[in-house]
């Protein structure tokens, strides 16, 4: 499915949908990032998606990690919250989403890294090469609040 994402665009489509999702920045020891290349628009991005009804906010980050890199996080802070109605995203089966996304810290426990079904390529990045990467600007807006090291979280 494809997906595109708009922000402030007033040709972009109207939202039919408001989706709670989580994302994490995970670090290695290295503080490096850990960054997903999207299948669906070719982009990289923190992994993260949707709230399921039984999940809590740092269940769902921690659930989408694992489901997308295959690694186990801990959550260990909060970047900051992600609501911006300005920013739509449109998929190839007609859900239009407005996301509100809550942007998790968090460190490898366990696993073993594998790409999903959902991204072409995953990898740990030093945060000199972030500016490199082709990404949306509010995934790349996260990394920079975090690296701010901010004493309180953001709240948009």
């Amino acid at each position: 499915m494809a997906r595109t994402e708009y922000y402030d665009d007033p040709s972009a489509p109207k939202p039919n949908s408001l989706v709670v999702a989580a994302s994490a920045v995970v670090t290695d020891d290295k503080g490096r990032i850990l960054l997903q290349r999207r299948r669906d628009n070719d982009l990289w991005a923190l992994p993260g998606g949707g709230m399921d009804m039984g999940d809590s906010l740092p269940g769902t980050a921690v659930r989408e990690v694992k489901e997308e890199t295959g690694l186990d996080v801990e959550i260990t802070g909060l970047v900051g919250t992600y609501t911006d109605p300005r920013h739509i995203i449109a998929y190839s089966d007609g859900e239009v989403r407005r996301q509100f996304n809550v942007c998790f810290t968090a460190r490898v426990i366990g696993g073993a890294l594998e790409i999903s079904d959902e991204s072409t390529e995953l990898r740990f990045v030093d945060p000199e090469e972030l500016d490199a990467l082709p990404m949306h600007h509010t995934q790349r807006l996260r990394l920079v609040h975090f690296l701010e090291h901010r004493s309180a979280p953001y709240l948009g």
